[in-house]
């Protein structure tokens, strides 16, 4: 029977797809993102203090993700209010923090366990801050953003879709034959057409995509900005989601999410590069100018904490209260920090950190 998006697609092909998915295309392609993701890597282990890493670039992704599916916020928003657990943010920043909440629990979780169905369900409950479950209702449909037109039914009944998850947990788990990146490109489509959810799908499939990545070895942190290129070739996603359903097109899917990993981790690498560069400048600029506050302790807390408390210092155990407010206003008047009043308190930014966190490309860090 010819796909027909209209009708619930309960008969989603299990997997693993019939067709052979490492072509010798897909390989190649494979080989070429595997060295670059390596480099990533590497680059990674290059920054002391992976709390630099784990406090920016996770932010960055949970922008995107969100920015996908229309949740729209700024760089600025996110970093302003990561530290108080968004209570006084806008929705969308709220939305969006949840988002890196689930990436950090997620990526502790695994410590435990590895990805699988129960992790969805707890990645995505974090994300939407409700107590969901798999979907158990009929109606849900995708529709097209521009026409409005139904262009996908997934599948209906909670039985039905737990079963399907049994066998998207165990292709993931014991399709050892197959590179993890191959697999990761098709458990992220059978995610997606499974439709688990009411709502945070997308965002949770793409959680689990970097989660696996570190199960796997592939990743020593979540730091692969991925939603980077899918918000760049946004059309190009959905669609080619939509062919492997209508005409069982694998390999052009799997080849755009290749090209995903190759292109974000080299965008990543280069991020992290400018930013050990800044931070390494930055160090340097206070040991200069300020020996007698300095300690590269200092210089990574404002990287950590690019809107920086008193408090952050207080709990690195870098001052006690008195001097880090000492502190903070030092860096202020090097020009190296800026002060600014929220509500009862002030807050410290590192604008040539926010600035280089916010651009696109991956310039040469500048200090002023």
């Amino acid at each position: 029977m010819p796909f027909d998006p209209e009708r619930p697609y309960n008969d989603l092909p299990s997997l693993p797809p019939s067709q052979d998915v490492e072509t010798k295309t897909v390989l190649k392609a494979c080989i070429e993102a595997r060295a670059v993701l390596a480099e990533l890597r590497i680059s990674g282990r290059l920054i002391p203090n992976p709390a630099v890493l784990i406090n920016s670039i996770p932010l960055l992704e949970a922008q995107a993700s969100s920015e996908i599916e229309n949740i729209v916020t700024t760089t600025d928003r996110l970093f302003r209010f990561a530290n108080d657990a968004g209570d006084h943010a806008d929705a969308a920043t709220k939305e969006a923090l949840r988002y890196r909440t689930a990436l950090h629990q997620g990526f502790h979780m695994l410590a435990k366990r590895p990805v699988s169905t129960s992790m969805a369900v707890e990645v995505c409950r974090t994300i939407k801050g409700a107590d969901l479950d798999i979907r158990a209702t009929p109606g849900t449909k995708l529709l097209n953003e521009d026409t409005g037109r139904v262009i996908y039914t997934p599948p209906e009944g909670a039985s039905l879709l737990r079963d399907k998850l049994a066998n998207w947990e165990r292709y993931i788990h014991e399709e050892d034959d197959v590179d993890p990146l191959i697999r990761v490109a098709v458990m992220h489509y059978q995610f997606e057409a499974i439709h688990p959810f009411t709502d945070g799908n997308g965002r949770t499939g793409r959680v689990l995509n970097l989660l696996y990545l570190v199960e796997k070895g592939l990743l020593d942190i979540p730091v692969l900005y991925l939603s980077h290129f899918i918000i760049q070739h946004k059309p190009d996603y959905y669609r080619r989601l939509l062919e492997v359903t209508s005409e069982s097109a694998w390999e052009p899917w799997i080849l755009y999410m290749l090209q995903a990993v190759r292109e974000t981790a080299q965008w990543t690498t280069a991020k992290i590069s400018a930013i050990r560069e800044l931070l390494d400048q930055t160090a340097e600029q206070i040991r200069q100018e300020a020996p007698k506050i300095y300690s590269r302790e200092l210089a990574e807390i404002i990287f950590v904490h690019p809107y920086c408390r008193i408090g952050d210092l207080v709990t690195a155990k870098i001052a006690k209260r008195q001097s880090a407010s000492v502190y903070l206003k030092a860096l202020v008047k090097l020009g190296v920090l800026a002060e600014i009043r929220a509500g009862r308190e002030n807050l410290y930014t590192n604008p040539a950190l926010l600035r280089l966190l916010s651009e696109q490309n991956s310039p040469r860090p500048r200090l002023k």
